[in-house]
């Protein structure tokens, strides 16, 4: 209990940071909102208006506190382009199509990741080990930019097996998204089954096991490889930022409602509500994800729960 209690407090006051790291680093970002609005030909009074009616007008402290109150209450506050809707009602809107896309990338990581590591660390230096090795680098080096419009010409235009971008609204449609946005992420958690396995079955006890005439299949999965998923969730969570992250640019590619295409459009209209209210809700899933992580330690491995 005191554990669970330490971890949240530490999860507030990461949050907290953010919120102030977030409300500095879009006030030091050129740009006025005001000419993003108005256009450059807008009078001068036009100008003054719309600038108290944002509340830009007020010292930089102020606008802070003003923020402060906007998140308490959840609101977020209202956005700049339409100011009659509350941030939280547009990041609402577009929130679950963002966690539909990141949790269908998840999966598909998670899916190959852990077959392809467990072969290669139970095949080290066979041709099983080479190709998911070659797999896996070929995942870290390629970026999403580029793997998304080559799975669109290959699976859309080619092959005509899955549906191009905006010509089909049902889960057809997310799965180039997914591939794209998950690629990275299953070359890491490759990697990170793979060195975590051959650790654990390089251990006295798993040699023990053997000795004793345990079944390799019972040996590896009921043994060797839930003691290997405990570093491969910290990467996981660990890299939930990029893979949200990752969303921005899939959203972008594959024309589909999101978080990251509403980041998008904000930041180039200078709405500033808004970028801190979709960059907000994305940090503070992100500590959230790994706070479940921790305490789901005490799951997967008992002895971090005693300890």
């Amino acid at each position: 209990m005191r554990y669970f209690v330490l971890r949240l407090v530490h999860a507030s006051a990461t949050v907290f940071g953010v919120i102030s790291l977030l409300f500095v680093l879009i006030h030091v970002i050129p740009g006025d909102p005001v000419s993003a609005i108005l256009g450059d030909q807008a009078s001068s009074a036009d100008r003054l208006a719309l600038r108290r009616s944002l509340r830009l007008d007020r010292p930089l402290f102020e606008q802070y506190v003003a923020y402060l109150g906007d998140v308490v209450d959840g609101s977020l506050g209202h956005s700049f382009r339409a100011q009659t809707r509350s941030v939280w009602s547009l990041v609402a809107e577009a929130l679950p199509h963002t966690l539909r896309l990141a949790t269908a990338a998840m999966l598909i990581a998670l899916l190959l990741s852990l077959p392809l590591g467990s072969l290669a660390a139970l095949r080290r230096g066979s041709r099983w080990d080479e190709a998911a090795s070659s797999l896996a680098l070929f995942g870290l080096a390629v970026p999403n930019i580029w793997l998304g419009p080559l799975l669109i010409l290959l699976f859309g235009v080619w092959l005509r097996v899955l549906p191009l971008p905006g010509d089909d609204p049902s889960a057809a449609a997310l799965v180039l998204p997914a591939l794209t946005v998950g690629a990275a992420l299953t070359a890491v958690l490759t990697r990170q089954t793979r060195a975590a396995l051959a650790d654990i079955l390089s251990e006295p006890y798993i040699r023990a096991a053997r000795a004793r005439g345990i079944s390799e299949p019972v040996l590896v999965f009921r043994h060797a490889l839930r003691n290997a998923l405990l570093p491969v969730m910290t990467v996981a969570g660990a890299q939930l930022g990029a893979l949200l992250s990752g969303t921005v640019v899939a959203e972008k590619i594959f024309e589909r409602p999101g978080l990251g295409t509403l980041f998008l459009e904000a930041f180039l209209d200078r709405d500033i509500p808004v970028v801190q209210g979709c960059a907000l809700v994305v940090a503070i899933t992100y500590v959230a994800v790994n706070l479940a992580i921790d305490l789901l330690y005490g799951v997967v491995d008992p002895r971090t729960r005693l300890a």
